[in-house]
């Protein structure tokens, strides 16, 4: 199994690609394949932790994929070990032929080193291509660039599959990802509102630091854990502005046809289409007759997307 590991702990020497590789998506793919070929080093991939925005510029970084949701995804692709390097005002400030020499060579001991054509690294991102060649040019250590991938709609990127989940657009995020979208939470205690009216839901736990797409009411898989078997539910992604307007946003499901506690279990849910934006309704009665609309849109997706 691939290991999430220290830098201290790097199994070397190294073939590597170093960066933030959020998402996986198709651009990540071909240059983890270049790692993969260096077939006389441990394949590896090694990124940040945190993001160095949010040490630098204390942003905050939700992500495609947190690390542990990449392990199986990396393993498929033939990658044995995600060495996460801890970023500090420290590691900031040093210069990028030192980061070749100290971090890359020294530490991971690369004898392979494989990055996109645009990569920029060390102190003010004064580090590129240019930089890895100069520094590595005595040595037997490989160089591979990967160019920048594109498809008709432009440069395939994380920003980019980012911005077609905040539309809720997961067809065409699938495109990019090569892969369904997903998350997972832990079930936790909800006021039991659901039950009542005969929708029961289980409330979901998300890690703050996740990327959610856009909020609303979807047609969606869900897997409970130590399970393979994917259900049909409806999830609602945000506020209850019928239950309570002044609540935070939440993450709900609803298994369909499916009658069982939940509770402290660990669900994975994607999402395959929105059905509908957030709505305020009257009472709870008029709430009732649109969620089992939305469950009978679901099951007609589902049909669909079965054919």
């Amino acid at each position: 199994m691939i290991s999430l590991i220290s830098p201290s702990e790097v199994k070397h020497p190294t073939s590597i690609a170093i960066g933030s590789f959020d998402g996986l998506h198709a651009g990540h793919r071909k240059l983890i394949k270049s790692v993969v070929e260096e077939n006389l080093y441990t394949p590896t991939i090694a990124s940040f932790w945190p993001h160095p925005r949010e040490v630098l510029y204390k942003e905050t970084r939700l992500r495609l994929d947190l690390p542990e949701e990449k392990l199986p995804i990396l393993e498929d692709l033939g990658i044995e070990q995600l060495v996460m390097i801890p970023f500090d005002e420290a590691l900031s400030k040093l210069s990028a032929e030192s980061f070749v020499k100290e971090i890359l060579i020294n530490q991971l001991q690369a004898k392979s080193i494989s990055v996109g054509a645009n990569f920029k690294f060390g102190f003010r991102r004064s580090g590129d291509i240019n930089t890895i060649k100069n520094t590595i040019k005595n040595t037997d250590i490989k160089l591979k660039i990967t160019p920048i991938l594109e498809d008709r709609e432009g440069r395939i990127s994380s920003s980019r599959i980012r911005y077609l989940l905040e539309k809720s657009d997961l067809k065409n995020a699938f495109k990019i990802l090569g892969r369904h979208y997903s998350f997972n939470g832990k079930v936790v205690q909800g006021k039991g509102i659901g039950k009542t009216i005969g929708w029961p839901t289980a409330n979901l736990e998300i890690d703050g630091r996740k990327f959610l797409p856009g909020e609303g009411v979807y047609a969606a898989w869900t897997t409970i854990e130590n399970s393979n078997q994917k259900i049909e539910s409806v999830m609602n992604l945000g506020s209850q502005p019928t239950i309570n307007p002044l609540l935070p946003s939440a993450v709900e499901v609803h298994l369909i046809n499916k009658d069982v506690d939940l509770y402290s279990l660990n669900l994975s849910v994607e999402p395959v289409e929105k059905l509908r934006s957030q709505i305020q309704f009257e009472n709870i009665d008029q709430l009732s007759n649109q969620i089992r609309k939305d469950r009978d849109n679901a099951l007609r997706i589902f049909k669909i997307n079965k054919k």
